[in-house]
């Protein structure tokens, strides 16, 4: 009984994470046979998951055009709420467990064909999460596979990071 009660706490905090942070069109969650419910979110990324040599990020065409992936091909986006070269993300607490930063190890992180300026900034654990021309750059716990754009133009603060570092406020397939 207390898996149901710790399992249950954990979605309401995911809403109240999608809620405070944008992404409160809905919640995915799955319901197994056993009546629990559970969410998830992409790995985070480092250099650690890339082979040596390869772009963290790089470019693939998608139904809103050209956009910026990580090594296995995950979308990555921008906030709105996020301020250009503060060097912070406005996107922290329960905001995190909707839209976990892109991370890396690396000062430098490899590019293909990603002509925007990448850097890096300090999150408050300590770790490195990839910016784009001064801003950091997040994945999506709905973006499920590689090519997956469901995060476009959520609540109308968060979009897809075009190749340029430039922001694709443009809609893409009913998204």
């Amino acid at each position: 009984m207390k898996k149901h009660w710790g399992t249950g706490l954990y979605v309401l905090a995911l809403a109240a994470a999608l809620t405070a942070c944008g992404g409160g069109t809905g919640t995915s969650t799955t319901t197994t046979a056993e009546g629990t419910t559970s969410a998830s979110a992409p790995a985070e990324s480092s250099t650690a998951a890339v082979p040596a040599g390869a772009a963290e990020l790089k470019t693939a065409s998608s139904a809103a055009g050209r956009i910026v992936v990580d090594a296995k091909g995950m979308s990555v986006y921008f906030f709105t709420k996020d301020v250009k070269d503060s060097g912070t993300s406005a996107c922290t607490g329960a905001c995190i467990a909707a839209w976990p930063p892109v991370l890396t190890e690396s000062d430098a992180p490899a590019v293909e064909g990603v002509t925007g300026t990448v850097a890096t900034i300090a999150t408050p654990e300590g770790k490195k999460q990839v910016t784009i021309n001064g801003l950091p750059v997040y994945y999506y716990v709905k973006d499920k596979a590689a090519g997956d754009i469901t995060g476009q133009g959520v609540n109308d603060v968060w979009y897809l990071v075009g190749p340029s570092g430039d922001m694709l406020k443009t809609a893409a397939g009913g998204y």
